[in-house]
């Protein structure tokens, strides 16, 4: 009977907790919708450049076969190998086809004719599933102009993977991890902190103390800031120990990731103006932070997700630092090259971190002096 009833005060006070209820209602059914959408590992419309060189009815073939495909999304044509190399670094282009003067002429004379195709290899994982992808097409195209005839190979493609040449998973995973860390320390510190506050009460002496609202404010967030901008220098060894290289700016990296660091603290105090215990907090944060890492690019291509999960993609701050960290470590990167990222962190920054201000204005009932 005694543990009836405590089973029955537990039930009442489980259904009380409203939070609790609307995230395991989004744990089976938004979070599960997202991420049967957004997690899928067949690599989709992954943005194609095209050189082409030769400009003959054969390049032309060659050409149309890669831009047909679910593969592959045409998004321009480059006007020199140069300028295919910066599309690749700036993420505009994700696989460039480089067809050579005099490739058409070579097919007719049948003798050995060969393509380049670049890869962006900051994804190992997506560099060896296109490298197939693009292999397989080659090999479909010399099979249609023999008309299906199994000739010696004909046309070769000369493939060149940049920035991950030996196409180890670990560079990406390490930096995708580090990034991680960020947002979860971000998220989650300023969450309990300020939660923590309501549960033991002294929300409620503050507001009899000449602190002002601003300053509570940068109290509860700044720390965080630091330590999770201290915590950069640990990871750095990490990196190394890995042997992943830094090819850009140190300072750049930092910079970046104080303004990254601003988005996800601007995330945690809104979790906590919601919430009122630990316990609620810590677990909207991790439900949270699940979509987010779904939607930035750390587990499959954003190409590859439908088009309305790519728009919302655009609101994680995750999937724009992950640009920035995988470009300044890998590909060297400058400010030339990530401005958009930069642009669209501090846009997000902004408003969360503004929102979450006033917001904590309001909740903490602390007046504005």
């Amino acid at each position: 009977m005694r543990f009836a009833s405590l089973l029955l005060k537990e039930l009442i006070q489980f259904f009380r907790d409203r939070v609790i209820l609307l995230l395991i209602l989004w744990l089976y059914t938004a979070e599960v919708i997202i991420c049967a959408f957004a997690l899928s590992f067949d690599v989709k419309d992954l943005p194609l450049a095209v050189l082409d060189l030769d400009r003959t009815v054969m390049s032309r073939t060659l050409i149309q076969q890669f831009t047909t495909t679910e593969a592959f999304r045409a998004v321009g044509q480059p006007r020199s190998v140069a300028t295919a190399g910066d599309w690749l670094e700036s993420g505009r282009a994700r696989i460039v086809l480089i067809v050579p003067k005099g490739f058409g002429a070579d097919i007719r004379r049948n003798t050995a004719a060969s393509v380049q195709i670049l890869l962006d290899g900051s994804n190992s994982n997506v560099a060896s599933t296109v490298r197939g992808y693009a292999e397989r097409i080659i090999h479909a195209f010399q099979k249609r102009i023999t008309q299906g005839a199994a000739p010696p190979m004909q046309v070769t493609p000369v493939l060149r993977i940049w920035y991950n040449p030996r196409q180890s998973f670990t560079p990406f995973v390490v930096l995708s991890m580090i990034a991680l860390a960020a947002l979860m320390v971000g998220v989650i510190h300023p969450a309990a902190s300020i939660v923590r506050e309501k549960e033991v009460g002294t929300i409620e002496q503050l507001r009899v103390t000449p602190i002002r609202t601003g300053e509570l404010f940068l109290a509860k967030t700044l720390p965080t800031l630091l330590m999770g901008l201290l915590s950069i220098f640990p990871s750095l060894l990490i990196v190394r120990g890995f042997d992943v290289p830094l090819r850009g700016s140190l300072f750049l990296f930092i910079a970046l990731s104080a303004l990254f660091l601003v988005s996800a603290i601007g995330i945690g105090v809104l979790v906590a103006t919601i919430c009122k215990t630990l316990q609620q907090a810590l677990l909207l944060s991790f439900f949270g932070l699940v979509p987010l890492m779904f939607l930035s690019g750390t587990l499959v291509p954003v190409e590859s997700m439908p088009e309305p999960l790519q728009v919302l993609s655009l609101a994680s701050p995750l999937r724009h630092y992950m640009t920035i960290t995988l470009g300044i470590f890998l590909k060297g990167a400058d400010m030339s090259v990530l401005w958009p990222e930069t642009l669209a962190l501090a846009v997000i920054g902004a408003s969360l971190f503004g929102a979450a201000a006033v917001i904590f204005r309001v909740q903490s009932g602390v007046p504005l002096r």
